[in-house]
């Protein structure tokens, strides 16, 4: 499955567009994450649990949101985007979305 930031995906063409689809997973901090973030807030610095939290959430639902346009048909995903948002204290969500469409080889 082809997946873009943009509405188009070189060397195709959208012939039709199947629908938009989405991917969400909710995550929470975990006591050791919190620790060295704790930590981090005072001598600065990046905190990597956090990093590896967000990317670990990022790619779960882009799993997600792709396994939806697969059971529609789809051959891509066009105009992709992420968002978090928290949810509560200690929890945050990964939301992906774009547009599910089928493509034809350009001439």
């Amino acid at each position: 499955m082809k997946v873009s930031t943009t509405e188009n995906i070189a060397g195709y063409r959208v012939i039709q567009t199947v629908g938009v689809v989405t991917g969400n997973v909710v995550r929470s901090k975990h006591i050791g994450r919190d620790i060295m973030a704790g930590l981090k807030t005072i001598i600065g610095g990046e905190i990597v649990g956090y990093t590896e939290m967000l990317a670990e959430a990022r790619e779960v639902a882009t799993q997600r949101m792709l396994a939806q346009a697969e059971q529609l048909g789809a051959d891509a995903v066009v105009n992709v985007r992420y968002t978090t948002s928290a949810i509560a204290q200690g929890m945050s969500e990964m939301l992906a979305y774009g547009t599910a469409v089928k493509l034809g080889i350009e001439a």
